[in-house]
């Protein structure tokens, strides 16, 4: 794709980026409301059935993850129009969604500005080795690697670190904006749950909050991850990078059932939201399908993503992802040719 036709799509992509005011207090009302009715019914269904319970925390995370989503664009500036009205409703969700805003905000500026850059990860993204890379790590770091791209290790303890450590301290050098509002959104979380737990009582608040944080943190992680870890997903180094081609390229079209894609906000159209960040959830899928060139992107389906978990390393001379297993033969391949050329 030429630099003009690059130019042009990003326009056309760009029209969409106006907040609609009525349609983000819409979403609001329909997001958050529903949210407290079913942790409120997850609470009496208590002398009811546990299971009634859970299932209904179940539901309560889908709207978490929605709820997520405007967090998410209040950090992009893309909810409202008005910067305060971004950053107070930002902080709301983000206390909601135990995610500190302005903390975040950063974080996941560097990620869009860096996504699928080779040299400048690290910040706001999943960790991602090179197949040489690894061939270069120690056994230790090896082991670290392999832990972290473990499902069980990502999606089951990863809800727990982000939540509990993570997202609750500062980075190093946070500027002193950054580190107010997150100690403001831990208090209030504190201030919350302890009300709650004075309340109902702690068992039942963590029979209800703690699946909910769970499903919600897993489903979250997931959709992250397999937005960018799919096969051929793009991946350069800084001298060959482009941003188009990494929004559009390095980025999936997740294409999910209605009310999956309505809970997640419509966060599927990934390749929409790269290339313009600015623009609103709701409006994603409109550009998508208002734009031609963007239904090229790459499409996963639910049954399709579950191959991106054994997706593990990124291999610069192919161009993909490839496994464990597949890379072991690459480094057995390329440690043949290594010696037959010594020979010679």
């Amino acid at each position: 794709m030429s630099k003009q036709k690059q130019a042009n799509l990003k326009k056309r992509v760009a029209a969409f980026a106006t907040p609609d005011k009525k349609a983000s207090i819409q979403q609001l009302i329909n997001t958050i409301l529903p949210f407290f009715l079913i942790w409120f019914l997850a609470y009496q269904s208590l002398s009811v059935s546990i299971w009634l319970t859970l299932a209904l925390a179940v539901v309560a995370s889908g709207f978490v993850v929605r709820i997520f989503i405007i967090f998410h664009d209040c950090t992009h500036g893309s909810f409202f129009k008005n910067p305060k009205a971004n950053r107070i409703v930002g902080t709301i969700t983000g206390i909601m969604t135990l995610f500190a805003f302005e903390k975040w905000k950063r974080s996941h500026a560097i990620h869009h500005a860096t996504s699928s850059n080779l040299d400048k990860r690290g910040t706001g993204d999943v960790w991602v080795m090179t197949v040489d890379e690894y061939a270069a790590a120690s056994f230790w770091g090896r082991l670290v690697y392999r832990l972290y791209r473990n499902p069980l290790v990502m999606f089951g303890l990863g809800p727990f670190y982000l939540f509990l450590l993570s997202n609750r301290f500062n980075r190093k050098g946070a500027k002193r904006k950054e580190r107010l509002n997150t100690y403001l959104i831990n208090a209030s979380v504190v201030a919350i749950y302890g009300v709650l737990i004075w309340a109902i009582g702690w068992q039942a608040f963590l029979i209800i909050q703690m699946p909910i944080i769970f499903i919600a943190g897993s489903l979250g992680i997931w959709l992250f991850y397999v937005q960018h870890q799919f096969e051929d997903s793009y991946f350069e180094n800084e001298d060959e990078w482009d941003f188009v081609k990494a929004a559009v390229d390095g980025s999936s079209y997740y294409k999910l059932p209605t009310v999956m894609q309505w809970i997640t906000g419509s966060i599927g159209f990934h390749h929409v939201h790269h290339l313009s960040p600015r623009v609103p959830n709701y409006h994603l899928e409109k550009a998508h399908e208002s734009t031609p060139p963007l239904k090229k992107a790459t499409t996963i389906t639910l049954v399709s993503s579950l191959k991106s978990i054994r997706f593990r390393l990124y291999d610069e001379a192919s161009k993909s992802f490839v496994s464990f297993k597949e890379v072991k033969e690459l480094l057995r391949k390329r440690q043949q040719i290594g010696t037959r050329f010594q020979e010679n």
